[in-house]
């Protein structure tokens, strides 16, 4: 094997990706200070030979890369263009790498399966797990990160799924001694990565040094091959130096001495391979200098193609929020007794996963028996088996970030369940940050057909933690779509849309009302039948006031419309069904009709979703109103366990009876 590490056609390849990527790293920095378009910086220098043999190491054609921030070496030799990637360092329409939507060195290009990468220090592990996890052949995933990067817990998450499920997963640590300014003393503790991750079983851990080819060059044959076999997860870490501070705006010598900023740089794996060219008698001092100028000169001319390229037009920034998405709106209801919104789920769920082989379901407790805590996934690891239907670790981190990682084959739609909405910000890096954005980050090469499911809401004593409605939180964040059905048929309809959307949805569900029978549990629809987003639902007409709300909230007005009916109080209720898309006409016209208008949730008011509603109509239907627009919500406390005080907190039907009676009085 050592043989095949000296030929020269393969150090020739070797060279000829280190000056490219030294010397690109050059004139980058040179672009920066000409303020040509971009103003940020990340030196690679250093980082470049483990970067080019791990990429040689793989197939693009059938492996995936979650490369980070200092990897630009990496995705040269995988086959990234010098012109996309100085395009895009240019923040100018490149073909790959974002086209301006995401800062330099943030790399994404489809054709070379390299996935979407973003700023969050470690986010990357999780999603390259959750790749891992459906991959059927010999395909490997390589993840890379600097040695701070090991401090977030999604590494520590992803080494364990990983590591419990033997997944292919390369785990390639590029270890500088420093995380921006803070040593790796201050990061790790007993200063060793790999022994903080000796615990973890079928995890196989290689410690190189990163600088030196050979050595380099046979511990990655070897951790190749044991991922190919699928023996388990590999961590690879290769120490090497920073040569250049972090980036443009840091000032290395503030916190690291002369003497090792020197050290640092006489261990530069450029110079050490050029010694090991000449020593090894691979190539002459006069062929190495050729490679150096051809490099130099490829470099400058492709700078020069870059900045021709066009930048990014102002009208283009609110385009690739959503993947445009089209379903034909399709209702027929059966003639058999009315089911549980918790049925017409689960049902939904089997539809969606006999009609599509690549949706698969997981989170906490939903397979094998237990279903889910409310048992809406019961049956179906059963009926579709423990690859389509599984457990995930108790860690909501793992389970969005995985669900996130799963989409980057363009196959498969993962529908994850957060076993309750108050735990999702234990994940909230991995559905913001991540999932939410890629469509848009990645100008459109990669989407996210992922479905959050989340059961929330009060009304069932549930205290702090069981009891929170977060959709306003949710609504605020560009590229998720936010569904809250009130009803059996709804729910089914609504979900089985979710699964067949290519982007994001968070799917929340009202716990109190799953095994409701009154106004919630309906006919069922047929396995054919689909509801479109974006579309209200008038449950029930009136000309006296509207009432919009959504969840529980619609079966409370509706009783309440009943009894006011017989005061001569007519209302108009307002299903939105989803918040995000919102249907805006049909309110809008609603209240042109009725003039006045309540709206419901028992989210807290401040900063609601009714407030937006409220924005609305006060910027598009104002001369239409004969009152001040009402709103009715939760206080603006945490939610109190004592039935008590949880009466107190959620709004209740005496008081928003109340509320429309004094608003039709007005």
């Amino acid at each position: 094997m050592e043989k095949e590490f000296l030929s020269k056609d393969r150090c020739k390849k070797v060279l000829n990706y280190l000056y490219l990527s030294r010397l690109l790293d050059d004139k980058m920095n040179k672009l920066v200070k000409q303020n040509k378009g971009t103003t940020f910086y990340l030196s690679n220098a250093g980082h470049d030979l483990i970067g080019i043999l791990s990429a040689m190491s793989l197939d693009p054609k059938k492996d995936y890369s979650f490369p980070y921030y200092r990897d630009r070496a990496y995705v040269l030799a995988l086959g990234s263009s010098v012109f996309d990637l100085i395009g895009s360092f240019l923040a100018r329409n490149s073909k790959h790498h974002s086209s301006g939507r995401m800062m330099p060195d943030h790399f994404c290009d489809n054709s070379l399966n390299i996935a979407c990468q973003s700023s969050c220090v470690g986010s990357q592990y999780l999603q390259a797990v959750g790749l891992a996890k459906v991959l059927k052949d010999d395909q490997i995933v390589y993840v890379s990160g600097g040695e701070g990067s090991t401090s977030q817990g999604d590494f520590h998450e992803a080494l364990n799924f990983s590591s419990i499920y033997k997944l292919p997963v390369f785990f390639c640590i590029q270890d500088n001694d420093f995380a921006i300014s803070v040593s790796k003393e201050e990061q790790i503790a007993g200063k060793s990565i790999a022994k903080v991750a000796t615990g973890f079983e079928n995890l196989k851990i290689f410690e190189v040094d990163g600088t030196d080819y050979l050595e380099t060059s046979k511990k990655l044959a070897e951790a190749i091959a044991h991922l190919r076999q699928k023996k388990g997860p590999v961590l690879f870490i290769a120490k090497v130096p920073r040569i250049n501070a972090h980036s443009n705006s840091d000032d290395q010598k503030k916190y690291k001495s002369e003497e090792l900023i020197e050290k640092e740089r006489k261990n530069d794996p450029v110079l050490k391979f050029e010694k090991f060219l000449l020593e090894n008698k691979i190539l002459s001092d006069e062929e190495i200098k050729i490679f150096k100028t051809t490099a130099f000169e490829l470099i400058e001319k492709e700078a020069e193609n870059a900045e021709k390229l066009d930048h990014p037009k102002k009208s283009s920034a609110q385009e690739k929020l959503f993947n445009p998405f089209d379903i034909e709106e399709k209702i027929e209801v059966g003639s058999g007794d009315e089911i549980t919104m918790m049925d017409a789920l689960n049902h939904a769920l089997k539809e969606e996963m006999e009609n599509d082989e690549n949706v698969v379901v997981f989170g906490e407790d939903v397979a094998k028996g237990k279903g889910g805590v409310f048992g809406i996934t019961r049956g179906l690891s059963e009926k579709f088996g423990n690859d389509r239907c599984f457990n995930s670790p108790l860690a909501e981190s793992t389970i969005i970030g995985m669900a996130t990682g799963m989409t980057f084959d363009n196959k498969t739609k993962p529908v994850i369940e957060i076993q309750f909405a108050d735990y999702a910000w234990s994940g909230i890096n991995q559905l913001v940050n991540e999932l939410a954005s890629i469509y848009y980050r990645s100008n459109g090469e990669y989407n996210c057909p992922v479905v959050v499911r989340m059961p929330f809401g009060g009304y069932i004593q549930g205290g702090p933690y069981h009891s929170q409605s977060i959709e306003s939180h949710l609504c605020h964040v560009p590229g998720l779509k936010v569904v809250i059905p009130s009803n059996a048929s709804d729910a089914k309809m609504l979900l089985k849309t979710a699964i067949k959307d290519p982007n994001p949805v968070v799917f929340l569900e009202h716990k109190a009302i799953y095994r409701q029978m009154n106004f919630v549990a309906r006919k069922e629809p047929s396995k054919d039948s689909y509801l479109l987003f974006g579309k209200a639902n008038i449950v029930r007409k009136g000309s006296d006031v509207t009432v919009v709300c959504y969840g529980m909230m619609v079966m409370f007005v509706n009783e309440i419309a009943k009894k006011l009916e017989d005061e001569d109080i007519s209302i108009e209720i307002i299903d939105l069904r989803t918040l995000v898309p919102l249907d805006k006409e049909t309110i809008i016209n609603s209240v042109k009709k009725t003039s006045k208008l309540l709206i419901l949730h028992e989210d807290k008011k401040f900063c609601g979703f009714g407030a937006e509603i409220s924005s609305i109509i006060m910027e598009e239907a104002f001369e239409y109103l004969d009152a001040p627009v009402k709103r009715v919500a939760a206080l603006d406390i945490p939610i109190p366990y004592s039935k008590i005080l949880e009466d107190a907190y959620f709004p209740q039907k005496d008081e928003i009876e109340e509320e429309i009676k004094k608003l039709v009085r007005f």
